[in-house]
């Protein structure tokens, strides 16, 4: 899963985000409202950890243009001692929680499990499976009938948002996007590599699991019948 961190405290983003990537998170960070805003409305993240007192647009503002755009998009608020007025704001304005500075990793940690799980997102876990297949992002193995092969990182991440996604299309575009950042220079042939790479660890799995490709759409996973 994908978390964008607003936040303008250089410091405290950095080991946000270090603690955030330590439990398998994939983490963007931007320092002020604006450009938090810019990265939310772009749609490649599950959820947004989104600081009330920021340059350029504060927080509030930020929440309020989210859910204007109609966009559902799961925000916990990173608030200081003495801001209750902020933190009703912004729960009446759909944050879905809020944590006051400071805060313990462990309590930071649950709330984004809490929030995730109460908009039916998948938490994550080590283990993900589609058909006879079996991904563990832990240790970058993916198996199949006993049979195991060791992916390499972008593989791994691509084979677990394929499955994440289940039997949805998923355009080159948000594999680059989820994989690389929606700011990356990566082109579509990239995507077709490691799509190709995986796609040869299936057949030396032998499994009944296959990586169609929808022309002009994307790919999707499918099961042999």
């Amino acid at each position: 899963m994908r978390i964008l961190i607003v936040e303008d405290e250089v410091n405290l983003a950095e080991a946000l985000s270090q603690i955030l990537k330590k439990n398998n998170y994939s983490v963007d960070v931007v320092h002020d409202g604006q450009s938090g805003l810019d990265n939310a409305l772009c749609g490649i993240y599950d959820l947004v950890l989104l600081d009330i007192m920021l340059p350029k647009m504060d927080g509030i503002a930020v929440l309020k243009e989210i859910r204007s755009e109609g966009i559902a998009i799961p925000v916990i608020l990173l608030t200081a001692k003495g801001e209750e007025h902020d933190k009703i704001s912004g729960l009446d304005y759909g944050a879905d929680d809020y944590v006051a500075k400071p805060f313990s990793t462990g309590e930071l940690l649950a709330r984004i499990r809490a929030v995730l799980r109460r908009r039916g997102e998948v938490v994550p876990d080590d283990s993900l499976k589609f058909g006879d297949l079996e991904l563990n992002t832990a240790n970058l193995k993916l198996t199949c009938s006993g049979k195991e092969m060791k992916l390499i990182l972008k593989e791994c991440e691509l084979m677990e948002l394929l499955i994440m996604r289940k039997t949805a299309i998923t355009s080159k575009e948000l594999i680059i996007e989820k994989l690389w950042g929606f700011d990356s220079d990566v082109e579509h042939n990239n995507v077709e590599v490691y799509i190709s790479f995986l796609r040869k660890k299936l057949t030396f799995l032998q499994s009944s699991v296959r990586i169609s490709t929808i022309r002009g759409v994307g790919y999707v996973l499918e099961e042999a019948t």
